[in-house]
Protein backbone atom coordinates (compact mmCIF):
# COMPACT_ATOMS: atom_id res chain seq x y z
CA UNK A 1 0.00 0.00 0.00
CA UNK A 2 1.51 3.25 -1.13
CA UNK A 3 1.63 6.37 0.37
CA UNK A 4 -1.16 7.81 -2.21
CA UNK A 5 -3.59 5.11 -0.72
CA UNK A 6 -3.01 5.46 2.57
CA UNK A 7 -3.56 9.46 1.99
CA UNK A 8 -7.02 8.39 0.08
CA UNK A 9 -7.99 5.83 3.01
CA UNK A 10 -7.51 8.37 6.00
CA UNK A 11 -9.58 11.18 3.68
CA UNK A 12 -12.75 8.52 3.17
CA UNK A 13 -12.60 8.15 6.95
CA UNK A 14 -12.22 12.22 7.61
CA UNK A 15 -15.29 12.12 5.82
CA UNK A 16 -17.44 9.61 6.54
CA UNK A 17 -16.96 10.80 10.03
CA UNK A 18 -17.89 14.30 9.10
CA UNK A 19 -20.73 12.61 7.75
CA UNK A 20 -21.84 10.71 11.13
CA UNK A 21 -21.70 13.88 12.90
CA UNK A 22 -23.40 15.77 10.90
CA UNK A 23 -26.14 13.45 10.93
CA UNK A 24 -25.87 13.38 14.95
CA UNK A 25 -26.08 17.32 15.03
CA UNK A 26 -29.23 17.35 12.63
CA UNK A 27 -30.83 14.80 15.09
CA UNK A 28 -30.47 16.56 18.46
CA UNK A 29 -31.05 19.97 16.30
CA UNK A 30 -34.55 18.17 15.54
CA UNK A 31 -35.11 16.85 19.11
CA UNK A 32 -34.64 20.07 20.43
CA UNK A 33 -36.77 21.38 18.18
CA UNK A 34 -39.96 19.37 18.74
CA UNK A 35 -38.61 19.76 22.75
CA UNK A 36 -38.95 23.81 22.53
CA UNK A 37 -42.61 23.14 20.38
CA UNK A 38 -43.64 21.04 22.73
CA UNK A 39 -42.93 23.50 25.84
CA UNK A 40 -44.30 26.79 23.74
CA UNK A 41 -47.88 24.41 23.41
CA UNK A 42 -47.84 23.31 27.07
CA UNK A 43 -47.56 27.07 27.94
CA UNK A 44 -50.14 28.35 25.77
CA UNK A 45 -52.51 26.00 27.23
CA UNK A 46 -51.43 27.07 31.02
CA UNK A 47 -52.20 30.75 29.59
CA UNK A 48 -55.69 29.24 28.21
CA UNK A 49 -56.37 27.37 31.41
CA UNK A 50 -55.50 30.76 33.48
CA UNK A 51 -57.28 32.89 31.72
CA UNK A 52 -60.54 30.60 31.83
CA UNK A 53 -59.91 31.01 35.39
CA UNK A 54 -60.31 34.42 35.66
CA UNK A 55 -63.20 34.42 33.69
CA UNK A 56 -65.08 32.15 35.63
CA UNK A 57 -63.55 33.94 38.73
CA UNK A 58 -65.25 37.42 36.78
CA UNK A 59 -68.31 35.77 36.07
CA UNK A 60 -68.63 34.57 39.63
CA UNK A 61 -68.00 38.07 41.30
CA UNK A 62 -70.74 39.55 38.82
CA UNK A 63 -73.06 36.97 39.49
CA UNK A 64 -72.56 37.80 43.20
CA UNK A 65 -72.98 41.83 42.65
CA UNK A 66 -76.34 40.54 41.01
CA UNK A 67 -77.50 38.90 43.79
CA UNK A 68 -76.76 41.60 46.14
CA UNK A 69 -78.29 44.35 44.56
CA UNK A 70 -80.98 41.83 43.76
CA UNK A 71 -81.92 41.13 47.97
Amino acid sequence: MGIEDQFKDKAQQLKDEAKRRAQQGQERGRQQGQERGRQSQERGQQGQERGQQARERGRQELDDVEDRYQS
